[in-house]
């Protein structure tokens, strides 16, 4: 049994992070969808939240389970017994952080393997920043994340 760790803060989850999961989901026979709790980011939603949106949006993918997770990424790989984790690729830029993301789990469990799978051209400009920026300023995001994330953005940009 193979076992993929996909690990993101998801704030909130995008369809190119849905992407990247069904892919996964294709290539190894599970895949961890792992909310991390708290990244050194500004974060709109708690991780409760962040977990529930993800949840609802691989829910159609079998063989895709999600958690939350704080601590070393690749500690808790390590501890579901995943052997590789997944991470996505958006342009060149994303690159650099990615190779040193990788070369600093490799230093901590050097058994775990990172694959970066190239994000399919129609979301290569999507990113969680770039979604809540949008709606903060009222634009639709509905073409870029699923309608339950679209509802939760609304609700938390009129509360503010």
């Amino acid at each position: 049994m193979s076992i993929a760790l996909y690990p993101a803060s998801f704030d909130p989850i995008t369809f190119g992070h849905i992407d990247i999961a069904e892919r996964a989901a294709q290539l190894f026979t599970e895949v961890v969808v792992a909310v991390f709790e708290k990244p050194l980011k500004n974060l709109l939603f708690s991780p409760q939240e962040r977990f529930e949106m993800a949840r609802q949006a691989v829910a159609h993918i079998e063989n895709i389970s999600v958690v939350q997770y704080g601590g070393l990424t690749a500690h808790f790989a390590n501890s579901i017994g995943a052997r590789v984790i997944v991470r996505g690729l958006r342009a060149v830029s994303d690159f650099d952080y990615e190779m040193q993301l990788a070369l600093a789990n490799h230093s901590f469990a050097p058994e775990v393997e990172t694959i970066c799978l190239m994000t399919n051209q129609r979301f290569s400009f999507i990113s969680s920043s770039i979604v809540k920026e949008i709606a903060l300023n009222g634009g639709a995001v509905d073409h870029l994340t699923p309608p339950h994330v679209v509802k939760a953005l609304k609700q938390r940009y009129q509360a503010k």
